[in-house]
């Protein structure tokens, strides 16, 4: 048997489990809405006078910080607290088959919510001639970072049964992400730390890789560092498991 036919197995499962309840339908509905608010609200939309996207990708990071943590937070303590992570893990398929198979549910639910957004697209096509290759490689950057987010997610959910507490380990580790690379801690840091340690501190961060994204630039290493983010936090996930 293929190993992709276990993790698609896996993923199938998962993703319909996703839109059999209405917690899913309330997160694309309040994703939708809160994106929208500080696109056209919050980050002034029309007041820019420019046909671009920048106001809407800029809260990403923090929009995904609260509710891609929501949506992960379930994956492996719901399996601990219900007494089904034994079963799920003696079916004919790997632990990591199982692991790749509930993120990649749990990335494409995302990536439904992020298509969603499309009238935003449609909207400043209407209004004026953006560069809509800058806009797919914001779109591309806002997918990595939120599978960044999902995976670190996944890790803090197999260090417990209880839902709350992985949610809220999730928010702490991807706050430092996000921090790290923040204008106002990085010019902090520089008071007191050297040059060459505030710039590794900040390649760290999910903003610095992510700012290239926004900009129209697909840079091959931010594609490396979301994915090596997802890599490891998925590879430490597995050892979590084992250990349970």
């Amino acid at each position: 048997m293929s190993p992709w036919h276990g993790i698609v197995t896996i993923a199938k499962r998962e993703l319909v489990a996703y839109f059999t309840s209405p917690v899913a339908y309330v997160f694309l509905v309040i994703f939708l809405l809160l994106t929208g608010f500080l696109t056209f609200t919050a980050g002034a939309f029309f007041e820019r006078g420019e046909a671009g996207l920048g106001a809407f990708f800029a809260f990403h990071p923090w929009v995904y910080l609260i509710l891609v943590p929501a949506v992960g937070m379930r994956l492996w303590a719901e399996e601990r607290r219900a007494g089904t992570l034994e079963l799920l893990l003696t079916f004919p398929v790997a632990p990591w088959q199982a692991i790749v198979g509930k993120f990649l549910a749990s990335w494409a639910f995302l990536a439904i919510a992020l298509v969603l957004t499309f009238p935003v697209v449609i909207t400043v096509n209407v209004l004026g001639d953006p560069d809509n290759g800058q806009i797919f490689a914001g779109y591309l950057g806002s997918l990595f970072l939120a599978g960044a987010y999902l995976a670190i997610t996944c890790l803090t959910s197999a260090m417990t049964r209880n839902q709350v507490i992985a949610f809220i380990l999730a928010v702490v580790v991807c706050l430092f992400l996000l921090l790290a690379g923040f204008a106002p801690v990085t010019g902090l840091l520089a008071r007191w730390a050297s040059p060459a340690f505030v710039d590794v501190v900040a390649a760290f961060s999910v903003v610095t890789h992510f700012d290239g994204f926004q900009k129209g630039v697909i840079d091959s290493r931010d594609v490396l560092f979301f994915l090596s983010v997802i890599g490891f936090s998925l590879f430490a996930t597995s050892v979590m498991l084992r250990s349970r």
